[in-house]
């Protein structure tokens, strides 16, 4: 039983042992990459840096993207404006006539009264 764990313990050691090996393989690459770029410290070096290359448009590109993206935000104020202009009818209030308010008024006075008289019963 004891050889068993000996056994197992050397076989954990020589795996952890490649992984340091790959992990420091991996810092020396990381290094390489460091080195190469320069040494200003700009809070998106890490964003910058992400894996791939980035396709590069010609200035020309840049303007018409730039030209498509002011005529879409022209239009999108254009519809708000519009929006505004035309604002919406605004429905007449309904007015409760004299008759209706004191109709109300009187039957709520009944109900309470009600109320009351069948409480004063309990």
């Amino acid at each position: 039983m004891a050889t068993l764990n000996k056994t197992l313990f050397e076989a954990a050691l020589a795996g952890l042992i490649a992984q340091r090996e790959t992990i420091d393989n991996q810092i020396a690459e990381v290094r390489q990459y460091l080195d190469g770029f320069s040494t200003s410290t700009s809070a998106a070096t890490t964003e910058e840096t992400a894996p791939g290359k980035r396709k590069k448009f010609s200035a020309a590109a840049r303007r018409k993207m730039a030209e498509a993206q002011k005529r879409r935000w022209a239009g999108i104020r254009s519809e708000s404006v519009r929006a505004e202009a035309v604002a919406p009818v605004k429905k007449q209030k309904r007015k409760m006539s004299a008759a209706g308010r004191k109709a109300i008024a009187e039957a709520t006075r009944k109900r309470w009264a009600e109320f009351r008289k069948a409480k004063a019963q309990r």
